[in-house]
């Protein structure tokens, strides 16, 4: 929104039904990337012991970056149906949140 009350501009985000997802069919496993806190730790001491430099970095658009290692295809988004090609799918090139193996 504008200072004024009027819209600037709107935005959106295309999200995966990955509810709709059947294991074994859609996916065989799922990967999410955590760790605990001991080895984190670890290398934070060893790096205090060798007086080395630590970044932290958060990765918000992983999802948005990641290529595709299979074919997926979806259903044209409700609202951005091309007229004329209602039948068409499209192909994903870029992982899309929502996907049970977006992580891997």
């Amino acid at each position: 929104m504008k200072a004024d009350g009027f819209i600037d501009k709107y935005k959106a985000s295309l999200v995966i039904k990955g509810y709709e997802q059947k294991e074994g069919l859609d996916y065989f496993d799922t990967y999410s990337p955590v760790t605990r806190i001991n080895p984190i730790r670890m290398i934070l001491a060893i790096a205090t012991l060798r007086n080395l430099e630590v970044h932290q970095m958060d990765v918000k658009t992983a999802f948005l970056n990641g290529d595709l290692d299979e074919e997926i295809y979806m259903e044209q988004p409700e609202g951005f149906v091309a007229l004329g090609k209602e039948r068409k799918v499209c192909k994903l090139v870029k992982s899309l949140h929502g996907l049970k193996q977006a992580p891997k």
